[in-house]
């Protein structure tokens, strides 16, 4: 490797973005070798760190995989399933199996019906394209489910490397750190590789039968509303604490705002309930719908916060989605990364959610 790139990962190295593949202390290059702050945590510490790239850069790194014998680590985040879930995965693992790792139980009511939970996720995988070996439920922060997790890889694994993908803040860090300090000897020398015509920091961790842990980078999906708001306003809208649904009953042409990030219209529909899913840190709104286009200039980044007044000119324009709620339907509107929306009433309804241009937001099967 030359010095300007990483001896553990092959990745370009950099002194200005810690939070970017590569990044490296200006005062570590003047050792030999020099290794990059990510394989550096991994060799020493059992810790690996998250890193992040792009989407494209994200596809070319998965494009190895279906020519190797694998078991694919997918790990989601069940307060965002379909914002980090990785769209089009089947068509790159190949013939690997999948492992889909649902964290951040915890966040759920604890009523919940695990088992329905479960068949939930499954059918949600299937109708994303995602055809997965075993379904595990888990909460990283908890320490809840991990110990399944781990059984589950040496289950399905066999003697097969294993690839770990994810979105940013889905615990993928987490789960490396557990699978290093089970099963890698990291007595041996850091022995990283990279993929054919890349320089990502794809980090093969050494198990003790000759076969790797591969740590992928976080991939970053600007579909997710956490990626798109300000970092300040992250700290409201991104739960630690199991969420508390609030009802609300509702008559048509009534709103509800989400602080300034997102806004709710019952536009059409007989007098029904709909229960919201979103962090205790984001302040809930009520008005009238002739009302609201005002209310939100009044009050814009302060009464209707986050974000901030400041923050608010990095968040892209809102753009309308229409969706009409079936009868009888049990249906979420989601909303990726700020929660969902449960429809309550079973006489149908028609909504308009207005959200950051680019965030998704879709209707769904209930998922509670």
């Amino acid at each position: 490797m030359t010095k300007n790139r990483c001896a553990g990962c092959g990745i370009a190295l950099q002194t200005s973005e810690k939070d970017r593949p590569g990044f490296v202390p200006e005062g570590a290059l003047a050792r030999e070798p020099v290794i990059c702050q990510r394989c550096f945590r991994i060799k020493n510490y059992n810790d690996a760190s998250s890193v992040a790239i792009d989407q494209d850069d994200f596809l070319r790194l998965l494009g190895g995989i279906a020519s190797t014998s694998s078991l694919v680590v997918h790990i989601v985040d069940l307060f965002d399933f379909e914002g980090s879930l990785i769209s089009g995965l089947q068509r790159f693992v190949g013939s690997n199996p999948v492992l889909l790792v649902v964290n951040k139980i915890d966040l759920l009511p604890r009523v919940t019906n695990w088992n329905r939970l479960r068949n939930w996720v499954q059918k949600q995988a299937r109708a994303n394209g995602l055809k997965v070996a075993d379904v595990v439920l888990c909460s990283a922060r908890r320490n809840i489910g991990f110990d399944r997790v781990v059984e589950t890889i040496a289950e399905l694994r066999g003697d097969r490397d294993v690839y770990v993908v994810g979105a940013t803040n889905v615990g993928k860090s987490t789960l490396v750190n557990r699978l290093i300090a089970d099963y890698s000897d990291l007595h041996r020398e850091l022995t990283v590789s990279r993929y054919p015509g890349t320089t990502l920091d794809a980090v093969h961790i050494p198990l003790e039968d000759g076969r790797s842990i591969i740590d992928t980078p976080g991939i970053v999906y600007k579909s997710r509303l956490s990626e798109v708001i300000p970092r300040e306003s992250l700290q409201a809208v991104l739960p630690e604490k199991p969420l508390k649904p609030m009802t609300y009953q509702l008559n048509a042409k009534q709103t509800l705002f989400f602080g300034g990030l997102a806004r709710f219209d019952f536009v059409e529909g007989d007098h029904q309930s709909f229960t919201a899913y979103v962090s205790q840190g984001l302040p809930i709104h009520r008005t009238k719908l002739e009302k609201a286009d005002e209310l939100y200039e009044a009050h814009k980044g302060e009464m209707l916060s986050p974000p901030s007044r400041e923050g608010l000119e990095s968040v892209p324009p809102w753009t309308r989605h229409t969706l009409r709620i079936q009868p009888n339907s049990d249906a979420d509107v989601f909303v990726s990364g700020l929660g969902w929306i449960r429809a309550n009433g079973k006489s149908g309804a028609l909504v308009d959610v207005y959200a950051p241009k680019g965030v998704k937001v879709l209707l769904r099967e209930a998922i509670v």
